[in-house]
């Protein structure tokens, strides 16, 4: 078996144990070197981004001392749900190795199909009113933004 997926595994089988959160383990390598490793720890910080796959690239952007992970692997015991899925494609990882699937979560119980259907436009009920407001105001951090980089008014 390759062991950084052993980690992982291994990883998420800890973070359950300790009742932390979920059943699964992220680990981050680059050039065959761990970075960084995690588990899932919803339940023991509350925060419902604590994700295996986001805590281990939080600790790998630390230890590194940057966001841009474009020269490591991520290794994470099941499919990524959609919100880990963007944080690897953010952090600009060019290959993910992942275990089970989304549909092996799904049967016991972390069922990520309403959140794809919802990125799909084919959810039949949305959970969150989208409401757009302010737009123009709120393009002034985008126009200093602009000015800060290129010196080009927005």
């Amino acid at each position: 078996m390759n062991k950084f997926m052993k980690l992982a595994i291994d990883e998420a089988i800890s973070g359950m144990t300790l009742n932390d959160g979920g059943p699964f383990g992220a680990v981050i390598v680059k050039n065959g070197e761990i970075i960084s490793f995690a588990h899932n720890e919803v339940v023991k910080t509350n925060d419902p981004t604590a994700h295996a796959e986001v805590t281990a690239l939080r600790k790998a952007s630390s230890k590194l001392g940057r966001f841009d992970l474009s020269d490591c692997e991520i290794y994470s015991s099941c499919e990524p749900c959609p919100m880990c899925f963007a944080a690897i494609h953010w952090a600009k990882i060019k290959k993910l190795y992942y275990g089970s699937t989304r549909e092996d979560a799904a049967n016991i119980n972390f069922d990520d199909k309403y959140i794809y259907d919802v990125i799909k436009g084919t959810a039949s009920e949305l959970q969150v009113d989208v409401i757009q407001i302010h737009r123009l105001e709120s393009l002034e951090p985008f126009r200093l933004w602009k000015i800060k980089i290129d010196k080009t008014e927005y």
